[in-house]
């Protein structure tokens, strides 16, 4: 297989319907995409097979690609890439195990390393798009640069930045009419689909507020500890924080953007818009291991929407307490359960309509659509709102950071650039630890964004 130059040279094989106004960075990033050139022509609809490559091999970007060889029609995975070997080949494996020759991928179009992205995109007419959501933008713009349909999971974006990065891609793509997913699939879910059609028909009246939530246990930790041990050496910090990404606001962008944009998406989705300021609180209440990074174990944001209703907000990685991931809306002659059993109730309580069940997995009818609107040339552009829901979690997470009422044009047009400046298994990563291993934490009062 092809290595990057940044691949480590003792790799071990261990697991690894408002938009907001342009702003002056977006149309200069925009015209800047504007100028490239189409380097490999998208699907055809005279070929047979949509050629596939897969950019992140994690359980993600694995299952993705599953239910990419698992739409109708002949499909197949050409090329993948990844920073890490182990997690490629195992994911491979898996792969071919469940698809056989569809999923059997050449040993020179496996691609290790930062820079790998580039190779496996070229070799395809679909690049799904599942690394850190940290990379998505550049992943994006390239895919787009090089004329190919895109499938990209959520989050988009960790930073403004990224946003504007996404929203001037999602432009190109429009003018270049190629089609792009994003793995918000609540969207394709057969529930939510129509309980969000009775109510933005007025079922339960204005809509007065929402509330949204994914409060949870929490996810997996990799300790650096354990990595060490496998691999018989140091990890540099940056295999380490590559390793360990969730934990890494340049990585992930906290568990707000990365897990909780869901919730919070579907109340875009039911307002047709998304919020105009908010602030909030959060911390790190038992999340304060020496392997937890630098991201808050909860988060607590009040958005306000334009037309002055409000969206109540959690998210909470903290076993032990009450769990919930759902949304809610209240309107003024009722209230609707969005989530399931997505229904709607009177004001009194009596439920007035419920969803009778049915409908594909929507992580499965997501790429289903997707695939459709390729082979049959369907508009189809999901790049839009998934940027502006991924701005309403990091305008969210700048809020409980900082403790300041943050505006969507602050955090769309913020400096804060959370990458690293070099990209290498040797270099930097923004946030470096302490004598003792420990990340400083933001603390709400005197972090400050530009």
């Amino acid at each position: 297989m092809k290595q990057s130059k940044n691949t480590p040279n003792n790799e071990s094989r261990l697991d690894r319907r408002g938009f907001l106004k342009s702003s002056s960075a977006f149309a200069g990033s925009a015209a800047a995409l504007g100028s490239l050139s189409i380097e490999r022509g998208a699907f055809a609809q005279a070929d047979d097979t949509v050629k596939v490559a897969l950019v992140g091999c994690g359980g993600r970007g694995s299952g993705a690609a599953d239910q990419a060889l698992s739409t109708s029609g002949d499909v197949k995975l050409v090329a993948m890439a990844d920073a890490f070997q182990d997690r490629m080949d195992g994911s491979q494996k898996g792969l071919e195990r469940k698809h056989g020759i569809k999923a059997q991928v050449k040993e020179e179009n496996k691609f290790v390393g930062f820079d790998a992205y580039k190779n496996a995109i070229e070799m395809a007419d679909v690049a799904v798009l599942a690394t850190p959501p940290g990379f998505r933008p550049i992943h994006f713009a390239e895919a787009i640069k090089q004329g190919k349909h895109v499938f990209m999971e959520k989050p988009v974006a960790v930073d403004g930045k990224g946003v504007r990065q996404v929203l001037a891609a999602a432009q190109e793509a429009k003018k270049k009419n190629l089609k792009v997913g994003v793995g918000l699939q609540r969207h394709h879910q057969l529930g939510y689909q129509e309980v969000i059609k009775r109510i933005q028909d007025g079922a339960i009246g204005d809509i007065v507020s929402a509330r949204a939530y994914w409060n949870g246990g929490g996810v997996w930790v990799r300790d650096r500890k354990s990595f060490e041990q496998r691999a018989g050496r140091k990890l540099t910090e940056m295999e380490y924080q590559m390793r360990n990404w969730y934990y890494f606001v340049w990585l992930c962008g906290d568990h707000i953007d990365e897990q909780h944009i869901h919730n919070l998406d579907v109340i875009n989705w039911v307002k047709g818009t998304h919020p105009q300021s908010c602030q909030g609180l959060g911390g790190r209440e038992v999340r304060n291991g020496i392997d937890h990074g630098e991201i808050f174990d909860h988060h607590a944001v009040e958005y306000k929407y334009p037309d002055g209703s409000y969206m109540f907000s959690q998210c909470r990685h903290i076993r032990g307490c009450w769990n919930s991931v759902s949304e809610h809306v209240q309107g003024t002659k009722g209230r609707a359960a969005v989530s399931g059993p997505h229904a709607l109730f009177s004001n009194e309580g009596k439920q007035t309509w419920r969803f009778p069940g049915g409908g594909k997995n929507p992580y499965q009818q997501e790429h289903d659509d997707l695939f459709d609107a390729i082979r049959n040339d369907k508009p189809y552009n999901e790049a839009f709102y998934g940027a502006h829901s991924t701005l309403t979690a990091v305008m969210g997470r700048m809020a409980t950071y900082s403790g300041k009422m943050i505006t969507a044009d602050e955090a769309l047009n913020s400096n804060e650039n959370t990458m690293p400046e070099v990209l290498g298994w040797e270099a930097a990563p923004p946030t470096l630890p302490d004598e003792d291993g420990r990340y400083a934490i933001p603390i709400p009062g005197k972090t400050r964004f530009a």
